[in-house]
């Protein structure tokens, strides 16, 4: 009995020297106040400063001749040479073609020959009108016989005057049977051949097209076009040029390449597509190389003007909400993250153009989104490109202490490679 009494005592002292003792980790903190807190996470952020960005758009276009002529024959005939091949560049004047001048030449010696009749019948009526007026002292002769041979004057030497225009017209007629470009530039492909009857002023031999300069039919919606006036005429984008000149432009060719020459902002057209909505700008580009050709599709690059005090957000910032709308995360100067709701223009580059909802000096959160919420505090970092946030490894390396996906760790086999991990299914079946 007393061995039992004795038993009892003695658990009774061990259970009550535990019970006053505290479990390590049971009270949090000194003065067991709850768990410890966390630290806030670190997120890295860009703060917000202002810049002088130059604005421009890209906008499609479509080159087009600088001047386009019709070679049309002047006078009629059968086509005998084609001085020219079709794709050759010409100056003006060059002779394209020529027609059959047979006939003309003929026109020609016979209008000579009508000058000289017309001055022979001249010299006789002359020394008629001038014996007539001599006899005409002595009476010997009527003044009505005077006054017919001076009319008969007046008559040949009109015949003389009209002789010699028909020379000049038969020589005109004669010059034209050898077609010459009305204007420099590259003959394009034509509908005649040698052999052709031509009409004059109908048929068309060919066409010569003037590619340096060249023009460029911009194409811009007539919204944007709108906005870029208002926004030029409230002062929120000053003009680029200074002296007033005319936009520059640059092009980007079919295959992305930029074209090794500036041009120039001609006209706008006063007329909006009804079916596109769209307005047409056309541009000049000197081409002394040929480069661009009708007909193809560029790019045009068009300065609008400058904004002296821009705001640029990273993309990889700004997020859309479920309304569309940009959004952007801010930790504020108290340290607690704050949502922002942007006005956003464009894009320049890798970041926003915004126009509200942000101001300078904001820092604005590029990485560790995931990590926070609006209203909970962050620890705030300069975002430095290429390098990872804190807890987080860098790009295509694991974190410390794990191995690769699909590597085991150093010392031990690689799952289902271990000879010794595989059931005995013999010794099972025995």
């Amino acid at each position: 009995m007393s061995g039992r009494v004795s038993l009892i005592a003695c658990a009774v002292l061990f259970f009550a020297a535990c019970g006053g003792k505290a479990a390590p980790g049971a009270e949090g903190g000194e003065g067991g106040g709850g768990p410890p807190q966390m630290p806030p996470p670190e997120v890295s952020v860009v703060t917000i400063t202002t810049s002088r960005v130059p604005l421009s758009s890209n906008l499609p276009g479509r080159t087009a001749p600088f001047l386009v002529a019709e070679v049309r024959p002047q006078v009629g005939g059968l086509v005998l040479k084609q001085l020219v091949p079709e794709g050759a560049d010409v100056k003006a004047g060059d002779i394209l073609y020529q027609i059959d001048p047979a006939s003309f030449e003929v026109a020609l010696t016979q209008a000579k020959a009508n000058l000289m009749r017309a001055e022979a019948g001249l010299g006789t009526v002359s020394s008629r009108s001038r014996r007539y007026d001599a006899l005409v002292k002595g009476d010997a002769v009527s003044m009505q016989d005077r006054d017919d041979a001076s009319g008969g004057v007046r008559s040949a030497r009109a015949d003389v005057a009209s002789a010699r225009a028909a020379i000049e017209a038969a020589t005109l007629d004669l010059s034209r049977t050898e077609v010459r470009a009305p204007v420099s530039g590259r003959v394009m492909r034509g509908a005649m051949k040698p052999g052709s009857l031509v009409v004059p002023f109908q048929s068309v031999l060919c066409s010569v097209q003037q590619l340096d300069p060249i023009y460029v039919d911009i194409i811009r919606p007539s919204v944007e076009l709108l906005k870029l006036r208002r926004a030029l005429a409230s002062g929120r984008i000053g003009k680029s040029e200074a002296d007033g000149s005319a936009a520059r432009v640059t092009l980007l060719m079919e295959d992305d390449s930029l074209f090794s020459h500036e041009g120039r902002l001609e006209f706008a057209d006063a007329l909006v597509d009804p079916g596109t909505g769209a307005v047409t700008l056309r541009a000049v580009f000197p081409n002394p190389e040929g480069e661009l050709l009708p007909g193809m599709y560029v790019r045009a690059r068009l300065d609008e003007g400058v904004i002296e005090n821009a705001l640029l957000v990273p993309q990889q910032g700004v997020t859309r909400d479920p309304k569309g709308q940009a959004t952007a995360l801010v930790v504020g100067k108290d340290g607690m993250v704050q949502p922002r709701v942007l006005e956003v223009d464009r894009t320049i580059g890798d970041q926003w153009l915004v126009t509200g909802g942000i101001a300078a000096g904001d820092q604005v959160i590029v990485e560790g989104l995931q990590k926070v919420r609006p209203g909970a505090p962050a620890k705030a970092v300069p975002y430095e490109p290429g390098k990872a946030p804190e807890g987080k490894p860098p790009e295509g390396k694991p974190p410390e202490g794990k191995p690769p996906e699909g590597k085991p760790p150093e010392g031990k086999p690689a799952e289902g490679n271990d000879p010794k991990a595989a059931p005995d299914t013999k010794s099972e079946q025995h």
